[in-house]
């Protein structure tokens, strides 16, 4: 029996064009990325569409845009396939994508509040003072004790655990390179330094998280009708109250992302989509569990691929 998750990425995932081609097909696609520009007041169809690359790389820009390319996709596949999946995640900024698709949250309300988040991220810490690093090959729990260790630095810690072998650390410049530093030490392939503007789902980002709680308690909220698993727990949101919570804790908590694709493996997920731009989550999800198979949907090609699968699996 197929069992069906939908899982939405995150910042990272972004590039000038996406949508696109959906958007020249599809009235629903129109119908969506202009709902996104009336909410924000702003062109962000044409900041997707055109770039340039620096203005939609921004976090207070990105993050809407993803939400809103990512929704557009979903609502094609619904459109076109009538497709319902047992289960819904995302990657960080995803999980509102997520929360969109599960009817807990109104896209229009959601556009606005992802722009507010982004900002709020890019205040938290000034551009410079912290970043991200992805360390590759060495087992999560030893990245935990090297950043332990590295924390009589200053601040640094886990903040996403992809998949085995790939977990993404974040802190103080100073912290953070002591860290990578003692991971290369303890056996890491490598550790690599990300291009982002702040030390993202770590400590540092807990005024961020604060500031969010407000902007929540503000938009209208249902219960899930389609079950999400959070980022911070690797567990299922089931009411309005734990949907706040769990996204104002997500701000500045690690992205659980290996233990919810274990998660849905364990109940029986075989076939999962990634919806929106790139397949980012794909890779991370064939070095989780081989028992899922996955495809993307971001052009017409991954529909067609899309559709495909659903017609064999039936």
């Amino acid at each position: 029996m197929t069992k069906v998750a939908f899982v939405f990425p995150g910042q990272g995932s972004q590039y000038v064009g996406m949508g696109r081609e959906l958007y020249n097909n599809f009235q629903v696609v129109r119908e969506t990325m202009e709902e996104a520009d009336d909410s924000l007041g702003f062109g962000l169809t044409k900041l997707c569409f055109e770039g340039p690359v620096e203005e939609l790389n921004s976090t207070v820009n990105t993050q809407p845009a993803l939400l809103a390319v990512s929704v557009a996709a979903l609502r094609v596949l619904q459109q076109e396939c009538g497709i319902l999946p047992s289960v819904l995640a995302g990657h960080s900024l995803g999980e509102y994508s997520a929360l969109v698709a599960a009817g807990s949250v109104h896209f229009s309300d959601a556009v606005k509040v992802v722009r507010q988040r982004g900002l709020f991220m890019q205040e938290a810490a000034p551009v410079g003072s912290g970043g991200m690093a992805a360390v590759l090959g060495l087992a999560r729990e030893k990245v935990v004790a090297c950043c332990l260790e590295a924390s009589s630095h200053g601040v640094v810690e886990p903040v996403n655990f992809n998949c085995p072998g790939q977990v993404v650390i974040a802190g103080e410049q100073e912290a953070l390179q002591q860290a990578m530093e003692l991971c290369r030490a303890a056996g890491a392939k490598r550790a690599i330094a990300l291009a982002v503007s702040g030390p993202f789902h770590s400590s540092l980002m807990r005024p961020a998280g604060e500031r969010l709680a407000p902007i929540l308690e503000e938009i209208e909220i249902c219960d899930p009708a389609i079950p999400v698993i959070a980022n911070v727990s690797a567990d299922y949101v089931r009411t309005v109250q734990e949907v706040k919570q769990s996204l104002a804790k997500q701000v500045s908590g690690a992205v659980l992302w290996e233990d919810s694709i274990q998660r849905m493996a364990t109940e029986g997920i075989n076939t999962l989509v990634e919806l929106g731009p790139g397949k980012v989550l794909c890779g991370l999800v064939k070095k989780i569990s081989k028992e899922i198979t996955t495809s993307n949907l971001e052009d017409l090609a991954s529909l067609e691929k899309v559709l495909a699968l659903f017609k064999e699996v039936g």
